[in-house]
Parts: structure tokens; sequence; C-alpha cells
């Protein structure tokens, strides 16, 4: 597909308490995954692998360092080339114009008109998947649609109460859209919309013009939501992996779905490649009595320890007679000698003294906050 031919905006409109402590201070988007990864590397591999090299971000105030730090210039994504662009625009100040009766929605249109891109495609920030634009283009074109939304069958469990749950047609229209918790049915599978959406550029600059003038949604999540029964849109089935991150539990298990080999493939190995920040960094030491089993590891880590069912981030430390199990631990951990932990999320910076047991459960996997120093056992998520 040649250049140009899409751009995409990424919203970061929509936070999760139940993502917090981990949260309190980046998006969503930037929370680490498999150990080198951050959510966000999805949707814009997603988008360069389609050749888009414009590329619109809307962020939350004060949540911002995180994406400057993993981004940067956009040299990985090829967003640093000539001819390709990286625009940011706030949440925030889209609320505080729109409260004060001004435009809102004027500097995502000036990105869409200087972008000059004939299809525009809308990434959510929280479902993690590996998707093919190009194909989805090519449902949209044959269907004539103004919208193509794309979404996956699941299990109740793996929905979120504000998820938007799709009724479709046979051929997959659109006839109907409901707010999850809002459902009085109990069935096997929902039609789960991902939050993905491919339009005709021009249309959207419409919506955006005729909205903002209308007291439309300032969120273009929720905007284009609402358009689903207004206009002729069909959906597009995804049936590769995904998960649906809105809280603890859900971010906990996505991690531990890549210590599963189908799943790991399945996301991180199809036909689409995944692009994330490269480091150059001395690969991961394992001394003679190191044990590991069904374990991740990034770079730059000294494992003396044991170590099993774990995904292990950048420059982490665990000692001698340590033991990880069942966790996930983000960069730059220390983990001092005869500690056990099972069942915990480690943020970023976290120091563990010796013989302190930390232990949480697979359903309320306990979570330690960025540059914590653990001095004492905590136990079944309370610190």
């Amino acid at each position: 597909m040649k250049a140009n031919k899409m751009c995409a905006i990424l919203g970061n409109e929509h936070e999760y308490n139940g993502l917090l402590p981990l949260t309190a201070n980046r998006p969503l988007s930037t929370l680490y995954f498999d150990c080198k990864y951050r959510i966000m590397d999805f949707a814009l591999s997603s988008a360069v692998n389609a050749n888009i090299r414009t590329v619109y971000m809307i962020l939350n105030e004060g949540r911002v360092k995180s994406v400057f730090d993993h981004v940067g210039g956009g040299r990985e994504w090829g967003l640093d080339s000539i001819g390709s662009y990286q625009y940011l625009g706030f949440y925030q100040d889209i609320l505080r114009k729109k409260a004060e009766g001004k435009p809102y929605f004027n500097d995502m249109i000036g990105f869409l008109e200087k972008a000059k891109s004939e299809y525009t495609v809308f990434f959510g920030n929280k479902m993690l998947c590996n998707v093919d634009l190009r194909s989805i283009l090519d449902v949209h074109q044959a269907n004539g649609a103004k919208i193509t939304v794309v979404f996956k069958r699941v299990p109740k469990e793996k929905i979120a109460p504000d998820d938007c749950i799709l009724t479709l047609t046979e051929d997959n229209r659109v006839q109907k859209t409901d707010i999850f918790s809002e459902l009085e049915d109990n069935q096997e599978l929902y039609n789960l919309s991902m939050s993905i959406f491919l339009v005709k550029t021009d249309w959207l600059l419409d919506l955006l013009h005729k909205g903002q003038n209308a007291g439309a949604p300032a969120s273009v999540q929720d905007l284009l939501n609402r358009e689903m029964t207004r206009v002729k849109t069909r959906a597009y089935e995804y049936t590769g992996y995904l998960s649906n991150i809105h809280d603890i539990k859900s971010y906990y298990d996505a991690n531990m779905d890549m210590l599963d080999p189908e799943h790991f493939n399945a996301l991180l190995f199809s036909s689409q490649k995944v692009i994330t920040r490269t480091k150059n960094e001395v690969a991961t030491h394992f001394y003679d009595k190191t044990k590991v089993k069904r374990s991740q590891f990034a770079t730059g880590c000294i494992i003396k320890g044991e170590v099993e069912h774990s995904l292990i981030s950048r420059r982490t430390v665990i000692e001698e007679d340590a033991v990880v199990r069942d966790s996930v631990i983000m960069s730059n951990a220390n983990i001092k000698r005869g500690a056990t932990i099972q069942y915990a999320i480690f943020d970023k910076n976290v120091e563990v003294e010796a013989g302190v047991r930390i232990k949480g459960t697979p359903e309320n996997p306990v979570v330690i906050t960025k540059g914590s120093h653990v001095v004492a056992d905590i136990y079944g998520g309370e610190k």
C-alpha cells in the first residue's frame, strides 16, 4: 500500500481506575508488556505495517513523559522520515474548549487536513491485538460503508463494564450498540467492539466540524460509537489474539498469556511484525545454580536465583536463593538473597530486601508501586 493512503489517530482518552496504581503517572498505553514492549507498540506497529507515516496521539495531561521516553522521535516506527508527521493533542484541552464554547476539534481537523490521507483509522488504547489494516481497508472499500469497526467474539469475563457490544445482521452490518453493563441477557459470546474504526477522512472531517458545532462528545471514540447506528456501518471480525486490558487482573493475565507458545506466536509472530524501541544492552546472565522454568527475560538481567512462570524486564537482578514465581517484574528490580515473590506485579525500580516474602493470588496479584523499597512481608494484595 502506498504511503499516505491512511493516517492514524491513537486515542488515550479513556483511563481505568482498575489499573491504578500502575497508571498513576503513566497512560495505559505505555504500560510494560511481555518484558520489553509497551501496549502502544501494537497500535503503532499495525499502523506502520500498513505504511502509515502520519500519526496523531491524543494524550492526557500529566501522563506524557513515558510516551516521549518510549516513542522519542519515532525512528523505530519510521515516523522520523521525510514526509512523516507526529502530532500531539491533549484530551483535557478538548474538554476545556468545549466547556468554553470554543471549537474543540480544530487541532485534529488541522492534522487531518495536513495529512491529506484518503482514509483515517482510529485506535482506542486498551485492546492488545495485532490487526492487518490493509485487510480492513479492503473490506471497507468493498462494502461502501461509512464506518468499518473491528470486533471480536469474546466471553463476558473478557469485557469491561463500559465496553461497546455490537448487535449485527447476518452480513455483519451494525444494527444496534449497547454498553455491556446495561445488557440483561446472558450469552455465551458477545460481539465486542475493539474501538478500532476505519473511515474516509472527508467524512470524518465533516463529522468533526458538525459535531463541535452541535456539542457532540469530546471523545472521538465516543463520537464514533454513537455514529455507528446513524450511518451505514460494517463490522470486521478479528480472529487473532486479543487482550482487553482494563484492570490489574486483565493486565496480569495478558502478560501470563505470553508464556503460552500458542498465544505468544499468535500475537508476536504473525505475518505482522511488532516494533518496539530498541536498546543496546548486554545479554541476560544466568549463573550455574540458576533455575529457570517457563519464563521470559529481557536484556541486561543478572539471574542467580530461581524463576518460574514469570516475565522479567530489563536490568533486573535476582540474587542467590531468591525465588520468583507467577509474577510480572518491570525493569530495574533488585530482589535480594532469600526473598520469595509469587503472584505479584512489580513496577519499575523496586528493591526487595533479603528474606522478604511477597505473595498474592492469581485473582488478586500484589502490585508493588514504582520505586518501592520493600522491607517487610506482603500478603494478599495489602501493602
